[in-house]
Parts: C-alpha cells; structure tokens; sequence
C-alpha cells in the first residue's frame, strides 16, 4: 500500500497508525485493561439501505464483540464491573463507511470507548452544607422577588 506520509517522515506507517490503537494485537482499553485481539468475534454483514451495486454485495457492516464473561484477560474487579454495566457481552458496530477496513477500526473504537466508560469509577460525592454567605444571598433574593410581586399586587380596597 503507497504510504501517504512525506519523506521525511517514511518510517512512519499506516500500520502503525494502526497499531497505535490495538498496540500489537492487543487492544487497549485503560492503562490497566487490556483485551488481546484474539479474544473479540467479528462478524460482517450487508449494510442497510440504499447504495447501489457495491453495497448489495459487499459485507460492509462490522459487529464487534467481547464476551465479557469468558474473557480470561480481566481482573476480577473489572470482569464484575462490566458484567454489572454492560452485561455478558459488549458489543459495538460500526456502517459509517463503504469500506470494510474503516468500519472495523471505527466498530473496534467504540468497543473500547464503551469498555473504557463502564469501567471508570466515579469517585464518591462528598456532601457539603451551603455557607452562612450563600444562605443569606438565597434569602435576600427571595425576600427582593416577594417584594417585586407585592409590588405588582392590585391594591386593596381599604387603601
């Protein structure tokens, strides 16, 4: 394949542009989570709607899966984790694009950002009480708004 790189920079490769993503086979969810290639099932299919000739029949919507249950690459922790957020398999498509190449990277893609997303851990709230300050602003302002609507009252007939 004809790199599209300058000369300069040749020893560069789409390869391992693609590489940055899946780094060897491996694919790289967080620093801690890695799922080798091996482990995901790809399945590829017609993708839907209108397109001509070319889209009838070539596969080129691709389903990505990872069967989070029998994943032997997880820590308990994260296989617990993910089971709890996105059930026994993960999975992610991907029919943006008319070529079959792209629609794996971009099904791989969201695969990890959807892993990555569920097993980040949110750190727990701390509950904190409003300031003497706040407090006083609060009821300044609702005392203003009470007296801008009893400004807008129609007198009583007594006045």
């Amino acid at each position: 394949m004809q790199s599209y790189w300058p000369v300069a920079y040749r020893n560069v490769t789409d390869a391992d542009a693609r590489d940055a993503l899946t780094q060897r086979g491996r694919l790289r969810v967080t620093p801690t989570c890695v799922i080798p290639l091996d482990e995901l099932e790809w399945r590829t299919t017609a993708s839907g709607g209108p397109g001509g000739q070319h889209a009838n029949t070539s596969d080129t919507r691709v389903e990505v899966r990872f069967p989070v249950a029998t994943s032997s690459s997880l820590g308990p922790r994260q296989r617990a984790r993910l089971l709890e957020r996105l059930g026994p398999v993960a999975r992610a498509t991907a029919s943006d694009s008319r070529s079959q190449a792209r629609n794996r990277e971009l099904a791989l893609e969201r695969l990890r950002s959807r892993l990555a997303a569920a097993l980040r851990v949110d750190p727990p709230r701390r509950a904190t009480a409003p300031t003497r300050s706040a407090k006083e602003a609060r009821l300044d302002a609702k005392r203003r708004q009470a007296q801008r609507k009893r400004g807008r009252r129609r007198p009583d007939a007594d006045e």
